[in-house]
């Protein structure tokens, strides 16, 4: 039955992170034409991964992750930017890596006693966050250590670290928010 809970929980968040990708995250907010949608410099997926991690558990938010990677290294588009072998050379690649360490950790977490609330939940997801982030740091900091991005380093930090920070943790907090009651949800059901 546990191993039917880990695979379960893997697709959904599998499916979840595909979808994550394919809808691109905007605020919606003023514009110069009026009320409108702001883009954010981020995508759905790390959100979706951090959700996985909260609610399923760290087994079925690796899988997940290890899925996903897997499909995307595999010529299926499910990056940002495409998929495939070469991507492994993109500077973005880190973040991506990011996944397993991050989805371990925030799921570990969200296991522990007393992670029934909100605050709990939104630090486990800020903290599966920080891991990816300094996976993609290390990635970009190595990268430009070795000369493999010829001088944009501190213009990919901007682009893929700190640009999307701040969406990135207000996404953790509505992640914390939307677990909180599928967690209740869950139990309830088991």
């Amino acid at each position: 039955m546990r191993a039917l809970t880990n695979w379960s929980g893997a697709v959904a968040g599998l499916l979840l992170i595909v979808c994550g990708g394919l809808v691109h995250a905007a605020l919606p907010g003023v514009s110069s034409a009026g009320f409108g949608l702001i883009p954010l410099p981020i995508t759905l997926q790390v959100p979706a991964l951090l959700l996985t991690a909260l609610v399923c558990g760290a087994r079925s938010a690796m899988l997940a992750g290890v899925a996903y990677i897997s499909l995307g290294l595999f010529q299926l588009p499910v990056f940002q930017a495409g998929g495939g072998l070469g991507y492994l050379l993109d500077p973005g690649f880190g973040y991506i890596a990011g996944f397993l360490p991050a989805a371990w950790l925030c799921g570990r977490l969200a296991r522990q006693p007393g992670m029934d609330n909100l605050l709990s939940l939104t630090g486990a997801a800020v903290l599966g966050l920080l891991v990816l982030q300094l996976c993609g740091l290390t990635n970009l900091l190595l990268g430009g250590l070795v000369g493999r991005w010829q001088g944009y380093l501190p213009q990919l930090l901007l682009s893929y670290s700190l640009g999307p920070l701040i969406p990135q943790l207000l996404l953790c907090c509505a992640v914390a928010l939307l677990a909180l009651p599928l967690r209740r949800l869950l139990l309830l059901q088991s």
